[in-house]
């Protein structure tokens, strides 16, 4: 995904399901962004979300991001999927 450098807080950058076919706690499902990351999940309805970016991005300082989603179903164990996408900024002449 590309994204301008210029992009406000709360852009959406890329929107995604997760599904888990089990029933009750073990098909409940959410989702997190481990490590720090200028970057957010937005529950848009039940298993939707959207990444947005949380903050303002400079391509000066860093040119693209590798955002890991980390899916969990609420089962007892908890099991757990990740998908790592790649967001590559624009850069916008700062002059």
């Amino acid at each position: 995904s590309t994204l301008s450098e210029a992009a406000p807080p709360n852009t959406v950058v890329a929107l995604f399901n997760v599904r888990d076919r089990d029933s009750g706690d073990n098909g409940r499902t959410s989702c997190e962004l481990p490590g720090d990351q200028p970057f957010s999940i937005t529950p848009l309805a039940v298993d939707a979300y959207a990444l947005v970016t949380s903050e303002a991005l400079d391509r000066e300082e860093v040119a693209e991001y590798n955002v890991t989603v980390r899916a969990r179903d609420e089962g007892s164990p908890a099991l757990s999927a990740s998908k790592t996408l790649l967001v590559r900024l624009l850069d916008v002449n700062d002059n």
